[in-house]
């Protein structure tokens, strides 16, 4: 990950996470899915979910940008915040 979205580390982990700003679109079942997201002022297209999945706090969607890199957004169902903790980058 770059060092460039000045983001926090995690206790006892080596991953840096960082708070990102996330527009949702809210499927029939009421479940909301990353449509795009910002890091900064950097807007990112989520082109593709690659997949997504359930814990008892959080929901985590492996998505693809319009970049063509792929990411890791964590959703923290109790506070509504988002936070970027996986970023790779394509090629």
């Amino acid at each position: 990950m770059s060092g460039t979205f000045g983001g926090r580390k995690s206790v006892g982990e080596e991953r840096v996470i960082f708070p990102v700003r996330v527009e949702c679109y809210a499927g029939y079942r009421s479940e909301e899915t990353p449509r795009r997201f910002f890091i900064g002022n950097r807007r990112i297209e989520a082109a593709e979910v690659i997949d997504r999945w359930l814990a008892p706090e959080h929901r985590y969607f492996k998505v693809r940008g319009d970049d063509g890199d792929v990411y890791l957004l964590r959703h923290d169902s109790e506070t509504g915040g988002w936070e970027l903790i996986m970023f790779e980058r394509a090629g």
